[in-house]
């Protein structure tokens, strides 16, 4: 199977909303939500992609021939290259009914770990999602990082509980999922959270905890405060705020004010390709998170599908530093981009 396949089978049984289209820009889905839509106008996730492709990167091979290795540690773990697949909730009210949160997570996250990456997993308003999701996580020896919402302070501490039966090695919290609909008018209240409810969070897990939804140095520093082991540089996908910047644009300054902080860096938002890869991580970031075009591929072809994605990202990240002069994660530099 090529990801050409594993695309054509995904449209006869993705739904309605999404396309699976040959590259996921944006564009076609739009602002439909329900759907993989962006909120407003649909432009942040338009924008998202858009600025990765205008940065260039700079071909040099007057240098060693030697191996290329895509290899990483994070969070204590090695990792075939340095990207995650991200998390995504409510399938069947977004894509087609072939499956559910559980069914996917289960997929995706064996997969994943059998192909040397690891997959965050989503949250809902069903509590057994989290159930589900914790027990696939422990099935693949802890390689999968399960992302709560910003529930209510009773809520978190509850769901925080049960993954830690998952042996995870890193748990999240999307903090920007404060803007979705159902989170908005819960009781007792959800949603945002000050730094000191964050750190309270963040103090009760003994594992890296990972705070999702950065996209100023402010909240990078409020993240910071809190005690979080790491950030994910993210709009959401443009699914909670129109007219935000892309990641790519917010990325270079964020780096800079968490330098020789120890933190990790991840970044997300319509990076689709392992030459995206490369130009986030020649920008500073550890890593990459890539949520939309995971969907389509377990959607297309389940667990060969994913494997198929996964393949294709590490050819084009092995071949982007090799034409670029690094021969590993660490060789990648600011000077290979423009």
């Amino acid at each position: 199977m090529n990801y050409q396949e594993v695309l054509a089978e995904a449209r006869g049984v993705i739904g309605k909303y999404c396309k699976a289209c040959p590259v996921c820009n944006g564009r076609a889905c739009g602002n439909q939500i329900p759907g993989p839509g962006a909120k407003g106008s649909g432009d942040t996730a338009i924008r998202n992609f858009e600025k990765w492709q205008e940065i260039r990167v700079n071909m040099d091979t007057i240098c060693n021939a030697g191996k290329v290795d895509t290899s990483v540690t994070l969070f204590g773990r090695k990792f075939r290259m340095p990207v995650f697949a991200g998390p995504v909730g409510a399938l069947n009210l977004h894509y087609g009914e072939k499956y559910d949160d559980l069914s996917y997570n289960q997929v995706l996250l064996k997969s994943c770990a059998d192909n040397g990456i690891a997959a965050f997993t989503g949250d809902g308003t069903n509590e057994q999602v989290v159930i589900a999701a914790a027990k696939a996580i422990a099935a693949v020896e802890g390689a999968g990082v399960p992302t709560i919402k910003p529930w209510s302070k009773e809520v978190v501490e509850r769901k925080m509980e049960l993954v830690k039966q998952s042996g995870a090695f890193a748990v999240a919290m999307d903090i920007d999922a404060a803007g979705l609909p159902f989170l908005k008018n819960c009781e007792p209240p959800a949603g945002s959270k000050t730094v000191e409810e964050l750190k309270e969070i963040i103090d009760g897990v003994d594992v890296p905890f990972i705070v999702k939804g950065i996209i100023t140095v402010k909240g990078a520093l409020k993240a910071k405060e809190a005690g979080a082991s790491a950030i994910i540089v993210s709009n959401h996908g443009g699914r909670v705020l129109d007219q935000c910047p892309s990641t790519a644009e917010v990325l270079p300054e964020i780096v800079e004010a968490l330098k020789g902080s120890g933190i990790t860096i991840l970044v997300d938002g319509g990076i689709r390709s392992g030459v995206d890869v490369f130009k986030a991580l020649a920008m500073g970031a550890d890593g990459v998170v890539i949520a939309r075009p995971f969907v389509t591929a377990v959607y297309g072809g389940g667990e060969e599908g994913v494997k198929v994605y996964i393949d294709k990202l590490a050819s084009e990240l092995e071949d982007a530093m090799a034409m670029c002069g690094a021969h590993s994660i660490a060789e990648i530099t600011a000077d290979m981009i423009r």
